[in-house]
């Protein structure tokens, strides 16, 4: 969205290459019959009997004729922050200055000036239901929404979802508006796809491109799962629909990827089952309400996955169970390596998040886990999310490095739990892995261990299993995490 005072640029993590998140957005969509301009194309399938997708012949404008009515601009204003005037008055800083030998004109709070700022949205229903972004209405003392034929109207906020950036709106108003459908299932890579929103404030504006990429990770939240578009989108975008040459909205545009704040054809969108969720969930509650495991969890890397005998690297290995958690209850324990979530295969950290998350508060989850080398059943019951410090959260660390060595000297620990990493070879791969002096190994293969001795029997096992990297539990303040590091044979 855009704002005459502060940039919307958002930092991305740190890259090899210096480039701004910029919240940007578009999403909305209606049912189109059959347009003239559409021609279905036989595929090689004999199942088939056309290619979805397909350019039209003579442009896009039947689908934007149809499409636009139920897009909006979304204006946005903000309580005035007070600015202090330098002139005769009470000055709070007075006695400060004085006895640094300084005087200073006296001041007084002046009220500030009302800012705004504008995105984009569309309506998801008749009675007046609009869909936008929440970095867009974030704060917001007052919300009001422009119609593509200048109408305007006053609108209140439902309901927000920062870890989705999703908003629901609506309008009262004794009428219908013209809605959109969100797409019943997921584009492909190479589907083309329609842009249309508020960029700069210049009011609808239609792009065009193609889904770029899907399941993209940009590090905005837990939940990523973006999808890459390369149609046009800038700042006041936010919150607009993308759609399919249906006219069926497949995702809500919210960021681009620049190094200088203009579109360079990297945005990236909410996939249209992600917002069907969500605002259903706001519309009923106002909220969204989401399962919670309460376990620290980390992707299982191909150098951990060798560790744990698996022949390829999914699921996710759980590096610490909260107090009092549904975890804790159904039995799961530090070191089990999830598989399988009620029979679908677990990616990694992020999948399990996701998975997780979807599930409704008090369900039953039977979860496929692998401990010490032995695939188990474990039935948790699904808790509601107290937190944000409670959700299941990908643990920080580098573990995609391969090691060749321990590169550790090791001590008991002071109370007896662990041994204490008293020094690490700076050029060694310990160090790669981030391990530092300090931190305490609390098992080595599954073992817990509290001296010297019992470490090295555990080396000894795994050397003698025939594994070529050994999986470390690290402890580091008040957070811990697993590495493998491989077997040294010398």
């Amino acid at each position: 969205m855009t704002n005459n005072k502060l940039s919307v640029n958002k930092q991305t993590r740190s890259r090899k290459t210096i480039a701004a998140l910029v919240i940007a957005g578009l999403m909305s969509a209606t049912a189109l019959s059959a347009a003239t301009s559409f021609i279905p194309v036989p595929t090689a399938n004999a199942a088939a009997t056309t290619i979805m997708n397909q350019a039209p012949r003579q442009g896009f404008a039947d689908l934007v004729e149809q499409i636009l009515p139920s897009v909006v601009s979304v204006e946005v204003m903000f309580q005035p922050v007070a600015s202090p005037t330098f002139e005769q008055g009470n000055n709070p800083f007075e006695e400060f200055f004085k006895r640094r030998g300084g005087d200073l004109p006296k001041f007084k709070f002046k009220p500030g000036r009302k800012t705004g700022a504008q995105g984009s949205g569309f309506f998801i229903s008749e009675d007046g239901y609009v869909v936008t972004n929440n970095h867009v209405v974030k704060n917001a003392s007052k919300v009001s929404i422009k119609l593509n034929n200048g109408e305007r109207f006053t609108a209140r906020v439902i309901g927000t979802d920062p870890k989705t950036d999703l908003a629901l709106l609506k309008v009262d108003a004794d009428r219908k508006f013209p809605a959109v459908k969100l797409a019943a299932k997921d584009p492909r890579v190479g589907d083309w796809v329609v842009a249309v929103g508020n960029p700069f404030g210049l009011g609808g504006t239609v792009t065009t491109g193609i889904v770029s990429a899907r399941g993209r990770d940009i590090g905005s939240g837990p939940y990523d799962n973006f999808l890459q578009i390369d149609a046009s989108i800038n700042r006041g975008n936010s919150g607009g629909p993308a759609f399919n040459l249906n006219g069926e909205v497949i995702g809500v545009n919210t960021a681009i990827f620049s190094p200088s704040g203009g579109s360079v054809g990297i945005g990236f969108a909410i996939p249209a089952s992600t917002t069907r969720q969500i605002v259903e969930s706001l519309k009923e509650n106002g909220s969204v309400t989401r399962g919670w495991l309460g376990v620290q969890i980390q992707t299982v890397t191909k150098d951990i996955a060798q560790s744990l005998g698996l022949d390829k690297p999914y699921g996710t290995i759980i590096a610490g169970v909260s107090e009092d958690s549904p975890a804790m209850s159904g039995g799961l324990k530090t070191g089990d390596t999830i598989l399988k979530a009620n029979g679908d295969k677990v990616k990694d950290a992020r999948d399990l998040a996701r998975k997780v998350a979807r599930v409704a508060p008090g369900s039953v989850v039977d979860f496929e886990v692998l401990r010490s080398g032995e695939h188990k059943t474990i039935k948790v019951k699904i808790g509601k999310m107290p937190g944000s410090e409670k959700q299941a959260a990908l643990m920080s660390g580098n573990e995609g490095k391969t090691l060749t060595s321990l590169g550790l000297a090791l001590a008991p620990a002071d109370d007896g739990k662990g041994v204490v990493v008293r020094k690490v070879d700076p050029d060694g791969k310990a160090a790669e892995k981030g391990i530092r002096p300090g931190d305490v190994i609390a098992e080595i293969g599954g073992i817990a261990v509290d001296d010297i001795t019992g470490a090295k029997a555990a080396i000894k096992r795994v050397t003698k299993a025939g594994k070529k990297s050994v999986l470390l539990l690290i402890k580091s303040k008040n957070r811990q995490r697993f590495v493998a590091l491989p077997v040294s044979r010398s």
